[in-house]
């Protein structure tokens, strides 16, 4: 199982949990006055740094999740 593919609603998870993350640390990025943290990063890169520790928890957590076994018909989609 270590080289099978990674399921769509992995992949999408993870990317949504990106996209989320980014947004909400952006946010919080240009309201935030003294964020130690940021400093060292640009500020237009920082949310987009950021936002990669929740998509990892996120794709290890979809990665390990147990997914329900389905035949050859229903994952063709027939």
């Amino acid at each position: 199982m270590a080289n099978a593919p990674v399921e769509k609603k992995v992949t999408w998870a993870s990317a949504a949990a990106y996209a989320g993350s980014t947004g909400l640390l952006a946010v919080l990025a240009a309201v935030q006055d003294n964020a130690r943290l940021l400093d060292p990063m640009p500020d237009g890169v920082t949310p987009f740094v950021l936002a990669i520790v929740p998509t990892l928890i996120t794709f290890a957590a979809g990665w390990q999740a147990n997914h329900a076994p389905r035949d050859d018909a229903a994952a063709s989609g027939g």
